[in-house]
C-alpha cells in the first residue's frame, strides 16, 4: 500500500459505500446559468487524480477543461481520458500563456504547499479566477500578499475547504449558531496518519512549511474555529519528536491548546507517529463526536439526540458545485483567501507557541 495521507483517507473511508451526487438526487447550489465553469488543474498527484477530477465528473455546474503538468506521459493519458484539447495543456513554462485562453474559467492549484502562492499569483496575473488547496501558503505573511495580489487583478481566489460545503461539517456548525446544546465548552480534535516516506515532498520543510501541523493539524484548526462559531485569542501548544531519524527537518508531533472569547477552550493533535481522526465537542447540554470527522467520506457521528443522520455526499463535487455558484453568478466564495489567512494566523501562532514554550496571543487581522 502507498504511504500517503491520502491512501490513508481512502482507507477509511472503505468503511462505508458512497452514493453517487447524481443518484441522490441531491443539489447543493442551484446555478442559474446557461454554463459551466470551466476547471483547469494545475498539478496531477494524487488528490487531482482521485478525488478532483471525479469530483468534476460528478459536478452539474463544472468541467474539467485541461490541465497543467511537467509530465508528458500524464499529459497524454489525462488527454485521452478527458478527452482535452492540447491548447488546454499546459507545462509550468507555457502556463502563462493561459492568459490567452478564453475557455478557462478558474485554475485550481494543487501543488506542493511552497508552490501555492507563486501559482496563485500568476493565475491572477493571466486574469482568471482561482483556487489553491489548503494550508493555502506556508505563513500568514504570504497569505496576505496572495489576497491582496488576487483583489488587485480583480479575480476571485477560493481555498479548498471542502468540508465546509457537506452535511456533517454544516450541523457542527448549525449547533455552534443555534446552540441546540447551549454553548461549545470542550472541543478536542485530533488527525493523525504514519507518515514514514523519506521521498515524499510532506517531509521536506522547503515544500511542506512544516509536517503534520501543515498536513492535517489545520483540519483540527478549522474545525475548533467552525466548532465554536468563534475565533481564537491565544495558544499554548508542545512539539515532540518520537523518531527524530525519521521526521528530521519537519515537525513529528504537536499538540496545541486554544482559548475562545466564549471561555470554551480547544485541544488539538497532529502527528506523523500514530493514526487518529475524531472530532469530540462537549457542549453546556450535550455533546457530538464525529470519527471519521474530516475524511473524504462517508462520514460518521453521533450527538446527545443519537446518531447524526445526514446523506453521504461527494465532498469535492459538492464544493466545485459552490465555488461555481459564486464565480458564474459574481457570489461571494464560502471558503475564500480570508479563510485560509485565519488559520494561517493560527498556525503559526502554534509554532511559535510550540518552539518558545509561551502562551501567544492571536490577532486576527
Amino acid at each position: 500500500m502507498k504511504n500517503s495521507r491520502r491512501d490513508f483517507l481512502r482507507n477509511l473511508a472503505a468503511s462505508g459505500v458512497l452514493v453517487p451526487l447524481a443518484a441522490q438526487n441531491l443539489q447543493a447550489y442551484p446555478i442559474t446559468t446557461d454554463r459551466k465553469l470551466r476547471i483547469v488543474l494545475c498539478g496531477l498527484g494524487n488528490y487531482a487524480t482521485n478525488q478532483l477530477a471525479p469530483g468534476l465528473a460528478q459536478s452539474k455546474n463544472c468541467e474539467l477543461v485541461g490541465i497543467v503538468t511537467g509530465s508528458p506521459e500524464k499529459a497524454a493519458k489525462w488527454k485521452e481520458k478527458y478527452n482535452l484539447a492540447d491548447k488546454n495543456i499546459y507545462n509550468y513554462q507555457n502556463f502563462d500563456t493561459i492568459a490567452n485562453n478564453p475557455d478557462v474559467d478558474v485554475v485550481y492549484v494543487v501543488l506542493p504547499n511552497s508552490m501555492h502562492a507563486e501559482y496563485v499569483m500568476r493565475t491572477a496575473k493571466a486574469g482568471k479566477h482561482v483556487i489553491t488547496e489548503k494550508p493555502m501558503s506556508m505563513d500568514a505573511k504570504q497569505a496576505r500578499e496572495m489576497i491582496a495580489y488576487c483583489k488587485s487583478q480583480k479575480v476571485k481566489l477560493g481555498v479548498g475547504y471542502r468540508l465546509h460545503y457537506e452535511p456533517f461539517t454544516n450541523e457542527v456548525m448549525r449547533l455552534a449558531k443555534d446552540k441546540d446544546f447551549g454553548k461549545p465548552k470542550f472541543i478536542e480534535t485530533k488527525f493523525a496518519w504514519r507518515n514514514r516516506d523519506l521521498k515524499a515532498w510532506r517531509m521536506n520543510n522547503k515544500w511542506s512549511g512544516g509536517g503534520a501541523l501543515m498536513d492535517v493539524g489545520i483540519y483540527c484548526i478549522n474545525a475548533s474555529r467552525y466548532a465554536t462559531g468563534e475565533e481564537p485569542i491565544s495558544v499554548t501548544a508542545q512539539a515532540i519528536k518520537t523518531e527524530p531519524e525519521v521526521y528530521r527537518d519537519i515537525e513529528e508531533t504537536i499538540l496545541w491548546q486554544l482559548k475562545f472569547p466564549s471561555g470554551a477552550i480547544a485541544s488539538g493533535m497532529s502527528s506523523y507517529a500514530t493514526n487518529a481522526h475524531e472530532l469530540s465537542i462537549h457542549y453546556e447540554k450535550g455533546s457530538l463526536s464525529m470519527s471519521p470527522a474530516y475524511d473524504y467520506g462517508p462520514l460518521k457521528g453521533t450527538t446527545s439526540k443519537g446518531p447524526m443522520d445526514f446523506p453521504i455526499v461527494h465532498h469535492q463535487a459538492y464544493q466545485m458545485d459552490g465555488f461555481a455558484d459564486a464565480i458564474l453568478n459574481n457570489k461571494p466564495i464560502l471558503t475564500p483567501g480570508e479563510e485560509g489567512l485565519k488559520d494561517m494566523i493560527i498556525l503559526d501562532a502554534i509554532k511559535k507557541a510550540a518552539n518558545t514554550g509561551k502562551e501567544v496571543k492571536i490577532v486576527m487581522s
